[in-house]
């Protein structure tokens, strides 16, 4: 009886820890993906702005690397010869709307262009002012922030520009940070590829620990 007990003890606990290895998405796809088109070649294309910041689009390429080589993609030996452009994106941003409806509060942050977006709120409010889980001055206490944080992928045709495929994936949680997240959240966003739709949909992967 004791061994039974401690074998369910133990198998709970694992049971936890893989819950808390999930991450909960909200997906979006569109398209749809012509019938007879195959995955093949890719390369990565970036805009202006994301070449201004390479060193966050290979962090961002690296994650998605994984999710594009499950849905049948393979990494071209060079631009020229691959058969699609991949365009990538992530953002993090707050959705609590008492910062965003009080005048008080600046808007900081700062940003990676248009292709990755990563916003702060609660520095440099002003005097006595701060933000690490809670307003003080005896404002409220114990406040807990949340934050929308976001990826997407777009594929071209190399050869004709033609816009092919687009997939997002998004969740909420009480932190900007969202590098350890990025390749389960891609994982979600072409989890179901070629399908496009029904949207939006919960689709749940696994949080790598590597």
């Amino acid at each position: 009886m004791l061994r039974f007990i401690g074998a369910a003890c133990i198998a709970l606990v694992l049971g936890g820890c893989a819950s808390f290895n999930n991450l909960n998405n909200e997906v979006s796809t569109f398209g749809p993906w012509p019938a007879d088109r195959k995955p093949a070649s890719f390369v990565f294309e970036r805009l202006p702005s994301q070449q201004a910041h390479p060193e966050r689009q290979v962090q961002l390429e690296t994650a998605a690397r994984g999710a594009l080589e499950a849905a049948g993609f393979r990494a071209a030996a060079d631009g020229g010869s691959a058969d699609y452009l991949m365009q990538l994106g992530a953002r993090v941003t707050s959705n609590d709307p008492w910062i965003y409806n009080d005048p008080l509060f600046w808007r900081g942050g700062f940003r990676y262009g248009p292709g990755y977006g990563h916003n702060r709120w609660g520095r440099g409010w002003g005097p006595g002012w701060g933000f690490q889980g809670g307003f003080y001055n005896g404002f409220y206490d114990g406040y807990s922030p949340s934050f929308d944080r976001e990826v997407a992928l777009l594929i071209r045709d190399r050869k004709t520009g033609q816009l092919l495929y687009e997939a997002r994936a998004s969740n909420t949680g009480p932190s900007t940070s969202i590098d350890y997240l990025l390749p389960a959240m891609f994982d979600a966003a072409l989890k179901d590829f070629p399908s496009a739709g029904p949207n939006p949909r919960n689709v749940t992967t696994q949080i790598s620990t590597k």
